[in-house]
């Protein structure tokens, strides 16, 4: 099978740059061990989270490190045996997460957060997905007010970029949601973010509209990727695919597939979980609920109430240790009425980051027709097709819909 493009990777990211490129005419092969939208986009929040101007910063305080080394902080967890190898890509993270380096990833990422709901709306419609939906922003709970004054201190640099954070009282974020039990003191709403009640199905159905304008998509291997002549071919369920072009899309797999072509990276991953409850009675949400202190993110669903944990450090393939799912469950039940799990066992993923926390969007250093679109960490679901779209640029010629070059493999 020849094709121009193949992109590896049926996730968010890969699935919105095979259909931004055919949407430009070029014809393209999707390829993935599994249907699209069934890895790391499946298993999280589902915000398309515009207001992220603030990134998932390390601990600048020994305090908050010292909770995190001794277990107390339900947002971390570690795996001792995974520390060593982690340990230089640690340190770039935290340098990176300085103040001022805050204020450069804020600059940065608003070229992308400002076009996200927009270039989600581009696709959903055609796609059929725009019932997946719903505005509403979200609602951020504290249970302190050291927790309250940290959310206050990110209003100014919001307001800079047009973002509507704002502050309301206990008795008003339960007249927003009612279901929620009074054991926070103070809450924000952010009201720019959408999001989403199956991100996996959003995925899945712009896969479909890719497949309906005459995209394939076949089970492969994406290790499999060699050199053929002056492009590039994989080994799928269907025989052999070859194209000039080829596009890295794989989350947390990537550098199984760049690793071998000689191409090295400061590239790490961050573990989470999630499970979805019944809800008690008639309880119910109508936006995702971030519990700040408590470590997790509540979010009304297809399948239940999805809870979501923060980060676990830990090698990829490493054996399931959901102790951030048991401990936020326990916390999450005092603030919602969660019913019975209705999960046979909790989901597990991996979100892929560099150390810098942001993206590498286009071509792969001294390899001619491989192009990249990895590392969105925290924000996969939210950049997919705003990502799509500056690649599919990018490749076309076409004049770029902001400046690629922060995003460059070369930065490394």
């Amino acid at each position: 099978m020849k094709t121009d493009t193949i992109v590896l990777g049926a996730g968010i990211v890969g699935t919105s740059i095979a259909l931004h490129l055919a949407r430009r005419g070029r014809s393209v092969v999707l390829v993935d061990r599994r249907g699209p939208g069934e890895e790391t986009s499946f298993g999280n929040a589902g915000l398309i989270e515009r207001a992220s101007i603030y990134p998932v910063a390390f601990p600048r305080s020994l305090t908050a490190l010292v909770d995190v080394a001794l277990g107390r902080n339900p947002a971390a967890n570690y795996h001792w045996s995974a520390l060593p190898g982690l340990v230089p890509w640690m340190y770039a993270y935290w340098r990176a997460s300085a103040p001022a380096r805050i204020l450069d990833y804020a600059r940065t990422m608003e070229k992308l957060l400002a076009r996200s709901i927009e270039e989600h709306d581009r696709l959903a419609g055609p796609s059929g997905a725009t019932g997946l939906f719903r505005e509403g922003g979200w609602l951020k709970l504290y249970r302190s007010e050291a927790g309250l004054a940290n959310e206050r201190n990110e209003f100014p640099l919001a307001q800079r970029y047009g973002l509507t954070a704002r502050e309301i009282s206990v008795d008003e974020a339960l007249a927003m949601e009612p279901s929620l039990r009074p054991v926070f003191s103070g809450a924000v709403i952010w009201s720019d973010p959408h999001s989403s009640s199956n991100p996996g199905g959003v995925t899945k159905a712009y896969a479909d509209h890719f497949a309906s304008m005459g995209g394939r998509i076949v089970i492969g291997d994406a290790r499999t990727l060699a050199r053929v002549g002056a492009g590039w071919k994989v080994t799928t369920a269907e025989g052999e695919v070859e194209a000039a072009e080829a596009v890295v899309a794989l989350g947390p797999w990537a550098m199984d597939v760049l690793g071998p072509l000689g191409l090295r990276l400061p590239f790490a991953v961050k573990r989470g979980y999630h499970m979805h409850y019944r809800a008690e009675g008639n309880a119910a949400l109508s936006r995702p609920v971030l519990d700040e202190e408590g470590g997790y993110v509540i979010t009304p669903m297809v399948g239940g109430i999805r809870l979501t944990t923060g980060v676990e450090f830990a090698r990829r393939d490493a054996p399931k240790t959901p102790v951030q799912l048991a401990r936020t469950e326990t916390i999450a039940r005092g603030l919602f009425p969660l019913g019975e799990r209705a999960d046979p066992e909790p989901w597990m993923g991996s979100r892929p980051a560099f150390p810098d926390m942001l993206p590498v969007i286009g071509p792969a250093p001294g390899q001619k027709g491989l192009w990249l679109a990895i590392g969105h960490q925290h924000l996969g679901f939210t950049l997919g097709p705003v990502t799509g779209r500056l690649l599919a640029e990018m490749m076309t010629g076409e004049a770029p819909c902001t400046d690629p070059e922060p995003f460059a493999a070369t930065r490394f």
